[in-house]
């Protein structure tokens, strides 16, 4: 199963990010939107979970969760905007994967057999840092991803 993941897109929905997304089962927004209109546009390609950031602070985000707590394809997945936040330890937790934006900076670690992703920003861009966004591949008994930059 593959799904999208997104993050930090500060109102600005690429066409190169719906393009990387088409064929998703599923997408997951990670917080800092900036405008409803961002997740419209999501919701037309997959079903979409989403969490608010702290730039979502109008009346529409205020609905959405600040965190996600998810099973798909028989993986517990987390969601939150930083990580910083997080107030858990996810291994103990039987979390399998972690996905959190608002740092800008795409990243894919593995601690204690956790899988942590970062999408980085698909938004505007930000000093140096990339823009991007990042593929969960749920397989068998495993789980990776994929940090895809977009041009």
């Amino acid at each position: 199963m593959r799904i999208g993941l997104i993050a930090d897109t500060h109102g600005l929905l690429r066409p190169e990010a719906l393009a990387t997304l088409q064929g998703c089962a599923r997408i997951i927004h990670a917080g800092d939107i900036g405008k409803a209109a961002v997740l419209d546009g999501l919701r037309a390609i997959a079903p979409l979970d989403v969490i608010r950031g702290n730039i979502d602070t109008d009346d529409w985000a205020m609905a959405l969760p600040e965190r996600l707590d998810l099973r798909i394809g028989g993986f517990a997945i987390h969601v939150l905007h930083d990580l910083k936040q997080l107030a858990f330890d996810p291994a103990a937790a039987g979390i399998d994967v972690v996905v959190a934006g608002h740092s800008h900076q795409p990243r894919i670690e593995r601690r204690d057999g956790v899988l942590y992703v970062n999408p980085g920003s698909a938004g505007p861009r930000r000093f140096k840092l990339p823009i991007g966004l990042a593929l969960l591949r749920l397989e068998n008994a495993s789980a990776d991803a994929e940090l895809l930059p977009l041009s």
